[in-house]
């Protein structure tokens, strides 16, 4: 039989030899922050969406001076 050569699968372009094992705790710190302020990010353009139909105060006094 003859030999064989043991091919490894490619990593994803752009990842590092060493992000192939277990995250470390720099990692997962960048990861819990980048999703909370993905998280405050969707509040605030919810919260904005909800009020977008509500006239607010200043819109009703500008509309009457004209």
């Amino acid at each position: 039989m003859g030999e064989q050569e043991q091919v490894q699968p490619a990593a994803p372009i752009g990842a590092a030899s060493e992000d192939r094992g277990d995250p470390t705790t720099q990692q997962m710190r960048t990861v819990g922050q980048r999703r909370r302020e993905a998280e405050r990010k969707l509040d605030l353009h919810l919260e904005e969406a909800s009020h977008k139909g509500e006239p607010s105060a200043t819109e009703g006094e500008d509309h009457s001076e004209g």
